[in-house]
């Protein structure tokens, strides 16, 4: 990270991510009633890219707080805690466990 923009005089203190996450990377993402005629629940349905797994439904209060999109990784933290994080910044902090 470029510290250049930072009104602080030296660098800030560094971390390295150890954490153990469940996660999929995402393939489509449907929200609640596309394609029809009837208002919306606001929720949506996220097919992973993953091989074997079935999509599922995620709430409107996920969709709002963290935007997903194709291409990037629904996370779920050992708390239960769900999150969004794109491609790139998951696959250089994350590596698929055996």
């Amino acid at each position: 990270m470029d510290n250049s923009d930072m009104s602080a005089s030296r660098e800030m203190p560094r971390y390295k991510c150890v954490k153990e996450v469940w996660a999929l990377k995402i393939a489509e993402i449907k929200q609640d009633g596309e394609g029809e005629n009837r208002e919306t629940d606001g929720s949506a349905m996220i097919t992973p890219a993953d091989e074997g797994f079935a999509p599922f439904k995620v709430s409107a209060a996920y969709m709002n707080k963290h935007k997903p999109q194709v291409g990037g990784y629904y996370v779920r933290y050992k708390d239960g805690y769900e999150s969004w994080s794109p491609a790139e910044a998951f696959e250089e902090g994350y590596r698929r466990m055996p």
